[in-house]
């Protein structure tokens, strides 16, 4: 059975233990086993700040939008490898795998353009100076710099690649290091990817470190200058953001849990308007991409009471 490996301090290391099964979702077969048990949070964490920092620090900003736009070129030739692998997820269509990969890598894409927004340095000089003093001896000016921590990105199940791609492509933007403690259900998927991202060559070491376990206690060794994001369930993000490091260390936690998304049909967008049909077209998608899955699906479709009978199995398929 193969054990996946975390991808930390410039190498590939497999956590102690059996691991968490990872599934076919189709097959029921046991895919492979994931663990990062036993591994030193606190040593990952400072590679991340120590080694992929300074390197990131010292690159312009069009330096790294350059450098997210080759990683993307490079993980596009090769997408079919990880359809292939997404499908065991349970993502039964090109359609479902699509949004995930090339949705994921599109973010790269994405971020990269917005480098023609910041100087050809690697700062970027906000507004203008403001005058303080009366006779202008103090004045204020904001200089955004990179922060000297890593950015720990804990991952949903539903989105292996997508989830990673559109948290680093920021934090590198950023000029700071990424650790992606992706979910243990589906890493297998976003190892396949590191593999191919470490390959490359193309982001400094240490720029990008992978954990595929549970990552219990990885939130332990956080700093100031860290920061932390979040995809997933309501009540474990709030267990997340009540972490005793955080708090003493006011480090900056962003969640994204349990959307609560509504389609409304209004009274005027009867059978045979351009609003009707989109409704109809919107609705459909949302309940079938990806199993309804997607973090921004769709959770209530609401139409108005007075809807003719006649045309409510248009609306409610189920």
């Amino acid at each position: 059975m193969q054990k996946l490996q975390n991808y930390i301090l410039g190498k590939w290391i497999a956590g102690d233990g059996d691991g968490t099964p990872q599934f076919n979702a189709y097959t029921g077969e046991i895919i492979s086993t994931a663990s990062d048990a036993g591994l030193d949070f606190a040593q990952i964490l400072e590679y991340g700040r120590k080694t992929g920092g300074p390197p990131l620090r010292k690159m312009t900003f069009p330096e790294r939008g350059r450098m997210l736009k080759a990683l993307a070129f490079y993980l596009l030739e090769r997408k079919e490898k990880y359809y292939t692998i997404s499908h065991w997820t349970g993502a039964a269509t090109r359609g479902d795998s699509w949004v995930d990969i090339e949705g994921g890598i599109g973010n790269l894409f994405a971020y990269s353009s917005l480098r023609r927004r910041f100087p050809d340095e690697p700062f970027h000089v906000e507004g203008e100076t403001v005058r303080l003093s009366k006779e202008n001896t103090f004045t204020g000016h904001h200089i955004l710099v990179p922060k000297r921590g890593v950015a720990v990105h804990i991952n949903a199940f539903n989105f292996p690649i997508w989830g990673m791609l559109e948290k680093i492509a920021v934090n590198l933007l950023a000029g700071v290091p990424a650790v992606v403690k992706a979910s243990e259900q589906t890493s297998y998927l976003t190892e396949a990817m590191v593999r191919d991202i470490v390959a490359s060559g193309i982001l400094p070491e240490g720029a990008l470190q992978l954990l595929v376990g549970q990552g219990r206690g990885v939130l332990d060794p956080v700093q100031s200058q860290d920061v932390v994001t979040f995809t997933g369930s309501a009540a474990t993000g709030k267990k997340l953001r009540a972490h005793p490091a955080l708090i003493e260390h006011s480090v900056p936690f962003t969640m994204e849990a349990d959307s609560l998304n509504a389609a409304i049909l209004g009274e005027d967008a009867v059978p045979g308007t351009p609003e009707f049909d989109l409704f109809i077209k919107e609705v459909r998608r949302e309940m079938v991409t990806k199993a309804g899955q997607k973090c921004t699906a769709v959770r209530r479709i609401i139409v108005p009471e007075n809807c003719s009978m006649r045309y409510r199995p248009r609306l409610l398929p189920c």
